[in-house]
């Protein structure tokens, strides 16, 4: 069963039905839409984002008409995609996207589910038990979702301590065999919530905030089972910056990486001062960390950041290929590699965590980066 927050973009108005699925009738336009509505809760894999986009576009169309609200802000990814997705319906008459909302449906229910549905192992969801975060576990895979699409899964304080917490428990189960961090929806993740920002701008606030960040990055450094990412979208600042310290990269075509510290008169963090130089060169990590450049998924690809770039449409798929393919190997093995790989870093790790966030302090005490994070959190829609 697909959990509400990762069907909420393509059924805006989804209930669980317990229903088994069955073939349409014929029926009126509206009786099909309506029994679709239903059956969508019982499909036996989940659709690729297009296909999301493309149901949740018929779903307005079927039920309001043709698309009447503003387009969204340009920052605004998630509500950008459906909007457009609802407007290039144009005229199409609700009857027509009722019959077409019914056939996708009808077609998804007659796919054979893959991965989870075919495991021995059943998932486990869990929220986690802090807002904007949820976690699965699925044969030896353990997957912490950033979970606030409608913020473009900014971090909080409490999703930073959350994910602390996670990490120590999954490093110490002895059924967990690797890591998986993602996002829902359209964005990986923003990065920090800029809301905490004006409430941080004094001088201890400010190091409690740090010391947060040094130990949510420490945690990732000392993570002693391989880990994944799942990059399935943009994905900016200290989202992307921790990137640097994942075994694994996979992105979609329709992902970018940035770090706009210098926009925000700070410097690197995550280790990225001391990962990214070592992975796509001095010359690329300089342009990205202090020109604020981005870097399309391609682009991270052939400078190594990233492992392997998938299309978006076939994204959850190829990616659930390569996760069943490592959950098939043995524990151990997999731990071990990753302790001889990462042993003669570790130490030079943990000093260019601390070294960053000892400038970020410094930074902070500066007229200068406090008017310049005020006026960025101004204009946060451009993080």
């Amino acid at each position: 069963m697909l959990s509400l927050s990762r069907r909420a973009l393509w059924n805006p108005s989804v209930r669980r039905a317990s229903a088994a699925l069955r073939p349409f009738s014929a029926a009126s336009p509206a009786e099909k839409f309506n029994q679709a509505v239903k059956d969508l809760n019982n499909v036996p894999e989940e659709p690729s984002n297009d296909v999301k986009l493309q149901l949740y576009a018929l779903f307005k169309q079927a039920t309001v008409g043709k698309c009447n609200v503003a387009k969204p802000d340009t920052f605004d990814f998630v509500g950008k995609a459906k909007w457009d997705a609802w407007n290039n319906l144009g005229d199409t008459s609700q009857d027509d996207a009722q019959n077409e909302y019914a056939a996708i449906v009808t077609k998804l229910a007659g796919k054979k589910a893959a991965g989870p549905a075919q495991s021995q192992e059943a998932a486990a969801v869990s929220s986690s038990g802090v807002e904007g975060l949820v976690t699965t576990f699925q044969d030896g895979a353990f997957i912490i979702r950033f979970n606030r699409p409608s913020k473009r899964n900014s971090i909080t304080f409490e999703m930073f301590e959350g994910v602390i917490k996670l990490l120590k428990d999954a490093g110490q189960r002895d059924d967990v065999k690797f890591l998986v961090l993602t996002g829902t929806g359209e964005v990986f993740s923003s990065g920090l919530n800029l809301d905490h920002i004006p409430k941080r701008m004094q001088m201890e606030p400010a190091k409690e905030a740090v010391e947060l960040l040094r130990r949510y990055v420490a945690e990732f450094i000392n993570f002693p089972k391989p880990a994944i990412a799942l990059v399935n979208g943009p994905s900016i600042g200290v989202a992307c910056t921790i990137l640097g310290l994942f075994d694994i990269v996979y992105a979609s075509d329709k992902a970018f990486f940035q770090t706009p510290f210098t926009q925000l008169g700070l410097s690197p963090e995550g280790c990225s001062s001391y990962t990214f130089p070592r992975i796509m060169g001095i010359a690329r990590a300089c342009e990205v960390l202090m020109l604020n450049t981005p870097l399309s998924a391609k682009e991270a690809q052939k400078c190594g950041f990233v492992s392997e770039c998938f299309p978006d449409a076939s994204f959850q798929e190829e990616t659930q290929k390569k996760i069943q393919e490592m959950a098939k190997l043995p524990a151990k093995s997999l731990m071990h590699s990753k302790t001889l790989v990462r042993a003669s870093v570790l130490e030079d790790l943990h000093k260019a965590n601390n070294l960053e966030c000892e400038e970020i302090i410094d930074l902070f005490a500066l007229e200068e980066t406090k008017k310049t994070v005020m006026a960025y959190h101004r204009c946060k829609g451009k993080f």
